[in-house]
Formats: structure tokens, sequence, C-alpha cells
């Protein structure tokens, strides 16, 4: 490593002062014209940095302890500074790289992290050294044609129509509560003529139901906490085989519903669920609420990949229905966190967000046409994350990403046979997108609580030794094992690799050798896996 001092990030000392101890006076080192060089040689330092850290990766996690690895911040003051940047990175070279965890790994498959693209790093990069907040025009300029270009691309991948809008959230989280933020007071302004932005919630409202998927996302029940109609207004739906909202029991609950005088507010359908990746049946959901006049949000925060797809996009068939769509392209479209949105069919339902501080979005602004966008923001002050989207479609167009997530939909099919192939392995369901559930289960004689203990063994030891990362979920209150899989690069040999880790440790925990595992092979006919 180049051992020139990097002297535009080093305090200055002056005598009498105690090491790392800084002048009160001393201006921080600010980008600007004037520290170009010092940005020039820190970003160096930095490159060479992850440089040797990437070579040094070989397994996805260190397999550190919290309890461990927190014994290494008892020495750190953060009111004594190191002085220079090389100790600094020095010292977060054994407190984070060292143990972080590295998702471009190809044996990293546990949550919905993706490795990202090198334009979207560039990107952040520009965006960091701006420090651009997209919340007003005058704040952001082009920024803010460029996060309405690219809300306006997906509105039109989804199919929402000429009206259609959107906005950047911090995550799909967030996305889900705007939307159900939108479909309660668009329910209280139909039902009632009530503002529930002005007036507060409708003494009806305890009354509101939302209906979604019994394996939907946790934010739907956080949602309507926050919105003052709590966890027991959200209705759970029961699923198919495949994990997939029943229509006709949705169908039933929205009439017992009513015949209870509780009052639908929302239907949730989601497109790709956490666990099993299952896609709900769009199309027959759009049309049950088209024939009760509900709001549709579509949760497709993991699905939003299909977008891009050149093989699977019909998967989507229906969203071009939904009132409301969450995206994530921090999952599929291969962007760092964070990058999603909110997309909307009608614009004018933004307005419920909306609100105008003379000082920062005057009515005036709006009235001649200057574009705010924390107009239709639940937040003010904003990264421009978009940017890092836009740089990536302009480099490397759509098809790019779209080709990427067949991928790993063409991988997790592969892997389906690998387990399914298994004596020792049970699966519970065949991917749509690229998760899969399973368990460990060598003897059919084993109890549930062993089966249990087992499995959740396997998760734990597999984490302790880093070698890959695995996630877990449970499934009708048993515990099982979870492939997620984002990344194009991870081969079948891979999940081989991995599916011998859970063999060893699952073995061994039993006090017996493992088995062999049996070579994947390739799919006769992918149409038999389950669209």
């Amino acid at each position: 490593m180049n051992q020139e001092p990097v002297e535009s990030f080093a305090p200055e000392k002056s005598p009498g002062v105690p090491p790392h101890t800084t002048l009160a006076n001393r201006t921080p080192p600010l980008f600007h014209h004037d520290n170009l060089a010092g940005y020039k040689n820190g970003l160096q330092e930095v490159l060479q940095l992850i440089e040797q850290q990437m070579h040094s990766v070989h397994k996805p996690f260190s397999g550190i302890s919290p309890e461990k690895l927190s014994q290494s911040f008892q020495n750190v003051c953060l009111d004594q500074p190191l002085g220079d940047l090389r100790q600094s990175l020095n010292e977060l070279r054994g407190l984070y790289l060292d143990h972080a965890v590295y998702f471009h790994h190809p044996r990293y498959a546990a949550h919905l992290n993706c490795p990202v693209t090198v334009p979207a790093i560039l990107a952040e990069l520009i965006q960091a050294s701006l420090n651009t907040s997209v919340d007003t025009w005058d704040q952001s300029a082009g920024a803010t044609l460029i996060e309405q270009s690219l809300i306006d691309w997906t509105a039109g991948r989804i199919g929402l129509g000429p009206e259609a809008d959107g906005v950047f959230t911090s995550g799909g989280t967030q996305s889900n509560l705007m939307a159900m933020l939108l479909a309660r007071d668009n329910t209280c302004q139909r039902l009632w003529q009530h503002s529930t932005r002005e007036r507060g919630l409708h003494p009806d409202a305890h009354k509101l139901r939302v209906f979604c998927s019994e394996v939907s996302h946790f934010s739907i029940q956080k949602a309507a906490a926050l919105l003052g109609l709590g966890y027991e207004a959200v209705v759970p739906v029961p699923c198919d085989g495949y994990f997939r909202m029943d229509p006709d029991a949705l169908d039933t609950l929205l009439t017992d519903c009513v015949d209870r005088g509780e009052i639908p507010m929302a239907v949730v359908a989601t497109a790709g669920t956490t666990d099993f990746g299952s896609i709900d049946p769009l199309p027959a959901i759009a049309s049950l609420c088209k024939a009760r006049n509900l709001w549709l949000h579509v949760d497709a925060a993991y699905g939003c990949g299909l977008l891009t797809s050149l093989r699977h996009r019909h998967l989507l068939q229906g969203i071009e229905h939904a009132d409301s769509v969450t995206v994530d392209y921090h999952k599929s479209f291969l962007q760092p966190v964070a990058c999603s949105a909110l997309l909307v069919r009608d614009r004018r339902t933004l307005s419920c967000v909306t609100w105008h501080a003379e000082y920062l979005n005057p009515l005036s602004a709006r009235e001649q046409g200057t574009p705010n966008l924390v107009d239709k923001s639940l937040q003010t002050t904003r990264r421009f994350d978009a940017l890092k989207l836009w740089i990536t479609l302009r480099t490397l167009g759509p098809d790019s990403l779209g080709e990427a997530f067949d991928n790993v939909i063409h991988l997790a099919r592969k892997t389906y046979l690998l387990l399914l192939s298994d004596d020792a392995i049970e699966v519970i369901h065949q991917p749509q997108l690229s998760t899969l559930v399973f368990r460990f289960h060598p003897d059919r004689r084993l109890s549930g609580d062993q089966l249990d203990d087992v499995n959740r063994h396997i998760r734990q030891a597999i984490m302790a030794s880093g070698e890959a990362m695995i996630a877990a979920t449970e499934v009708r209150g048993r515990q099982y094992l979870k492939f997620t899989l984002l990344n194009p690069e991870t081969r079948i040999r891979d999940l081989q690799a991995i599916l011998r880790l859970i063999k060893r440790h699952g073995s061994e925990y039993r006090g017996q050798r493992p088995t062999p595992t049996t070579p994947a092979r390739e799919p006769e006919n992918e149409e038999l896996i389950c669209d």
C-alpha cells in the first residue's frame, strides 16, 4: 500500500496538543475544488483497501459471534480521533470489513440481498460527493427529472396508464406503508367524504379491513398499526398448495367481512413472497377488487425484476390493474440499498401526503409548474437514490438486468431438482422465482421437534463456519431452511457444496456419517416447473 500521507485528511496539530486531538478551529476537509487532491488520495486509499479485502474474501462471512465482535469496540473512543484516514481505514478493517457479510459471494443464499452492478456503485460515489437532496427542485434540478423519468419508465413497464405517478422510497416497508395510507384516505373520502388528512380518523375507521395472503410481508401489519387501524385490521387469506393467495377464499372472506358490518378497505396481492417467491393470481384478485370497488395494492418488492425479464414477464400478468405497486430495485435490479419506489395509477391520490411549506415548497411553486418531489413523499430530505438505477440502465440496459434475473430463476429450478432428488431433503414447494424452502429430513421416524432441532442447528453451524449463508423460516410452526438466490454468478456447484454442508452438519448433530449428495441433473423440460 502506498505510504504517502493523505495530507488533506490529516488534522493539523500544534505544539503541546496531545496525539489524536484536533484544533478547535480546524475546518474539516470539505468536498470542493481546493480539496480535490485530498479527495483523490482518499479514493485511492479506499480503493486499495477494497481491492485487498476482495482478494482476501474466500467465504461470505467470517462466522464471528456478536459477543466476540463487540469486544473489538470496547477500546474505541469516538471523542479521540485517530488522526488520519489510513489509521481510520485500518481500524475499519478489523471492526467491519473482516467480518462483513459479502452478498457477492456465490455461496451467499440467505436473504433478499443482491450483488450490485459496478455502474451503480460509481453512481453512489457521485451522489455522496454532491450530497444532492431531491425534495425540491432548487436543491436538485436535473436529479428531480432523472427520478421522475425512472418513475415514468417503471409505471410504463407495469402498464399503469397515462395518469400514473410515484416516488422513490427507503424500501418496501415504506412503500407498503404509503400504499396503505393512500388506500385508507381514498376509502374514507369515497365512503364518507371524510378527509383523514384534515380531520383525523373517521369514527368508523376501526371497521376498515385489509386483506392479504397468510404469507405476505409483515410490513402490512406494521402499516395498519401505524395508521391507527391496528394489527387486527389485517385479515390473512389462505393460500393454495403453491403458497399463493386463494381467490375463492378471498371472495368468501370479503363477503363475511361485509356481513359482519366491517368495511373492506384494500387487498394486498404479493408478487414474490419473501419466503416462497410465490406470486398471487393477480388477474383473479384484480377482478374481485374491481367488482367490489376495492383498492388493489401489489407488493412486487421482490418480483419487480420480472418487469425486465425476457422470459418470465408473463408471471406479472394482471399487475397493470393495481392502484399502487411496490418495487424494490435493490432486490432484483442489482442496486445498492436503498433503491425502492411506490407507483400509483392515479397521481391525484398522492395529494394526501402533500403539505406546502413556504420556506420549501410553497403552493405558488406548484402553480408555476415547479416540480418539487416532496409534494408526493413521506420524506423531506431524501437521497438521490434514483441516480444509481439511472446510470445502470443507461450503461447496461434493462435487458441485461432481465437476463440476470432469468438466470437466478433458472438456477432455482435446477436447485429444486437437486433437492428433490435427495432422499435426505424434504422440499415443500416448487419455485416461481428464486427462493426454495426445504429441510433436512433423513429419517421419517424423527419427530417434529427433533427435525426442528437438527435444522435449527444446521443453520447456526453453517453461519458459524462462514462457509456459506442460508436462511431459516417457519412453516406451519415447524423449522425449515431457505435458499434465496439473487446472484446471477452463483452456479449449481455452489448449491451442491452448500447441500453437502447441510447434510454434514445435520448428520454430525445426529451422531451419524453424512450420506453422499446426488449430483444435480439438468431439467429435461422447464415447463414442468410451476409458473
